[in-house]
């Protein structure tokens, strides 16, 4: 897919230092792509060079620094059109272990960050008249594990956000992915911060943490594989709102909803018992 100026498109993602980010800066630049990638701290994206490549700084806790980004990607390409929201982090514990600070720094990374940024590549997006935003989000934004409590409110914040904002920029030409992996072979599980533990949560939470720390390098998908799957999205002329990448991610969400639906049929006399006669 080109844009009007025949070059290809042009890529601003976030969080390009490992995994996912980094993927996608190499898949769209072997598409013959233009590409800003960006991390809170640029030094770590050195070694990436390329003729259609900049680099430049964005913490996506930081306004004036999303702002900077936006900016230096149109001083640079001349527009955007594709944004990736793909920085992130994760807090390992049950919400009792999690403190308030915590709480709110996963937040802050994994929604607040993400919000921000669209809103402040969305003007651009008008005036072009088109644009695509990625956000990569989670399984974990659509079920939910013990012990993943504020990774989970974060995503499902995401969500939320994203899937009204589809329908309200869909008239506008700008679409939205939201990319929901299982579990993948990148950093993203080595770099998770633990909470201290209490040992009422040892046979909840705690398995948590022992199958994530059993899952460490094992991670059953391919981050290049799934790179491969969201560019076929991406280009596909009819592409879905929600994406899951992995049998893990659509094994889990399908058991998920399943359960869902059967609780909504066990209990949908009584739900059905509050209309006014």
């Amino acid at each position: 897919m080109e844009t009007h100026d025949g070059q290809g498109r042009v890529w601003l993602i976030t969080g390009c230092s490992t995994g996912f980010g980094r993927e996608l800066v190499l898949a769209a630049l072997a598409a013959g792509d233009r590409v800003m990638a960006t991390a809170r701290r640029p030094e770590t994206l050195a070694d990436l060079t390329h003729a259609r490549l900049s680099t430049t700084a964005l913490d996506v806790t930081d306004s004036a620094s999303i702002e900077a980004a936006v900016q230096a990607t149109i001083a640079v390409f001349g527009r955007i059109d594709v944004l990736v929201n793909n920085a992130g982090s994760m807090v390992l514990g049950a919400v009792e272990e999690v403190s308030m600070a915590d709480l709110r720094e996963q937040l802050d990374v994994v929604f607040f960050g993400a919000a921000e940024v669209t809103k402040a590549v969305l003007p651009v997006f008008h005036s072009q008249g088109s644009g695509t935003i990625v956000q990569m989000s989670s399984l974990g934004g659509l079920k939910t594990y013990p012990g993943y409590g504020a990774y989970h409110a974060a995503k499902y914040a995401l969500e939320g956000l994203s899937e009204a904002l589809a329908t309200e920029v869909a008239p506008l030409g700008i679409r939205v992915l939201l990319v929901e992996p299982g579990a993948f072979r990148t950093e993203f599980n080595r770099n998770k911060r633990a909470t201290a533990e209490l040992d009422i949560y040892r046979d909840t939470a705690g398995a948590t943490r022992e199958a994530t720390r059993r899952l460490l390098d094992s991670e059953p998908n391919d981050p290049v594989k799934g790179v491969a799957a969201i560019m076929k999205a991406l280009d596909s002329d009819n592409p879905p709102l929600r994406l899951l990448l992995g049998n893990d991610a659509v094994d889990g969400l399908r058991a998920h909803h399943e359960a869902l639906l059967a609780e909504v049929t066990e209990w949908e006399q009584l739900s059905r018992s509050t209309a006014v006669e």
